[in-house]
């Protein structure tokens, strides 16, 4: 069972040191309770206590790291029912399912490794691939090293598995997966070496299967609360199965944050043989799944679901930025205008892609608002006169120009006034209040 704070903080040194960042104790006794702060921030911590505190130090769901050959992806750790409670830290990983005996199978996925997309300045490309043993998983494994570093996920029986592990080299993959039948010789056999899918017809059954298997020594356990329909003609997550899924997932998630350690492991979600694995893949990433197992490569069905993945597992008190500067579109000359705008990241690409569309040579300044947008900046008094001049200034935005034009954002018109005070040998021009106004805004008032 966790421990409440009071418990903790008779286990800590009661020093009241603030080494931990906290003023006393109690404060980060309290703070460990709430699982928002580790216990290796305390330096003076004995080691009997650390021993008794482990449970309560530990975050409820264990993070399982799956290596390749030099990538990874990590699942777990997470503390909160709700995003906006806290923040999810580790986004699923999403995984590409190939048949063993696919002739094409290097083809397919060396395609899909070189699947790359920007995104408000960030790459997204998958995670790694899940590869059925139908057909001789080792010799798969190694086809698919052949183009690819990314982790897998293997499916098969005990003997396949045992071939495609041995394949692996010194990664470690997921291996699905351990039932009533077959714990103890996948057990073994993943001890070690490799995460274990676990699955059982119940929730009671399943975590039962989990602590047996722990005892066996293996701590890094992912749960399947559906069948992978390929791995023994089971049915998958058809027609009906999204809302089981759902309710199972919440109850697991709802379970393990209760300290349920049995149930505290990253989930599986198969939604590749879903009838709408579109809605089927959005809601296991939504709820709550670790690992993700699509069909196949298909860019249109994979960009969406990368970018709600982005959005869900965005820090929802930390707004995605870029960094401040001065940015160059279109390779601007001298007398090309200067554009301001936030650091907002998607304020920011909205400006530049529109600019960078037009084709028109510009310069944009790019100013520290803390991540915000235009508006919230400017009435949280993050965007005003004196950070613009000062960004300008900084920059040294004026030895880029020898025609002093500054174009201010039209929703903070307002601030026209302040800012010729502020920089009274430029001018000051008021733009478009949408971004896609900004390409005709320049050819007819700019030039």
């Amino acid at each position: 069972m966790a421990l409440s704070g009071i418990q903790i903080y008779k286990l800590l040194p009661q020093t009241n040191c603030k080494e931990c960042g906290f003023p006393t104790c109690l404060a980060f006794a309290m703070k460990l309770a709430a699982k928002q702060v580790e216990l290796s921030a305390c330096p003076y911590v004995s080691e009997a206590s650390k021993k008794q505190l482990a449970e309560s130090a530990a975050p409820p769901i264990r993070l399982v790291t799956l290596k390749g050959a030099g990538t990874e992806v990590k699942a777990g750790n997470e503390v909160c029912l709700f995003r906006h409670e806290k923040t999810f830290y580790n986004k699923p990983g999403i995984f590409i399912r190939f048949k063993a005996s696919d002739p094409d199978l290097a083809k397919k996925a060396a395609e899909a490794d070189a699947y790359k997309v920007n995104y408000v300045g960030m790459d997204f490309t998958i995670d790694g691939f899940a590869v059925v043993g139908d057909a001789d998983l080792g010799a798969a494994v190694k086809t698919i090293r052949g183009v690819t570093k990314r982790p897998l996920i293997l499916i098969g029986d005990a003997a396949a598995l045992q071939s495609g592990l041995s394949a692996c080299g010194g990664e470690t993959p997921l291996l699905y997966a351990a039932d009533a039948s077959n714990a103890d010789a996948l057990a073994d056999l993943a001890k070690g070496k490799a995460a274990l899918a676990v699955k059982a017809d119940s929730l009671d059954d399943l975590a039962d299967l989990t602590q047996k298997i722990q005892a066996k020594g293996v701590d890094d356990m992912v749960l399947s609360l559906t069948p992978c329909p390929l791995s023994q003609g089971e049915r998958g997550w058809g027609e009906g199965n999204l809302s089981e899924w759902l309710e199972r997932s919440t109850q697991v998630r709802r379970l393990a944050l209760k300290n349920f350690r049995p149930l505290g492991y990253p989930v599986i979600a198969f939604p590749c043989d879903a009838k709408d694995e579109a809605a089927a893949a959005a809601q296991a990433i939504a709820k709550y799944a670790g690992f993700v197992v699509l069909s196949e490569f298909k860019p249109e069905l994979l960009y969406p679901l990368l970018v709600l993945r982005e959005n869900i597992y965005t820090d929802p008190q930390k707004p995605i930025q870029v960094q401040p500067g001065v940015y160059e579109i279109n390779a601007p000359k001298p007398e090309s205008p200067v554009l301001v705008t936030t650091n907002f990241s998607i304020t920011y690409f909205a400006v530049a892609n529109e600019v960078e569309g037009s084709g028109l040579p510009a310069w944009l300044v790019v100013t520290d608002a803390e991540g915000m947008s235009v508006l919230t900046a400017w009435a949280a008094g993050k965007f005003d006169a004196e950070r613009i001049a000062k960004a300008i200034k900084g920059f040294d935005v004026a030895s880029k120009v020898n025609r002093k034009r500054v174009v201010l954002p039209g929703h903070v018109a307002v601030l026209s006034g302040e800012l010729e005070a502020e920089l009274p040998d430029w001018e000051v021009r008021v733009g478009p209040r949408e971004a896609v106004d900004l390409p005709a805004f320049m050819k007819q008032v700019l030039n």
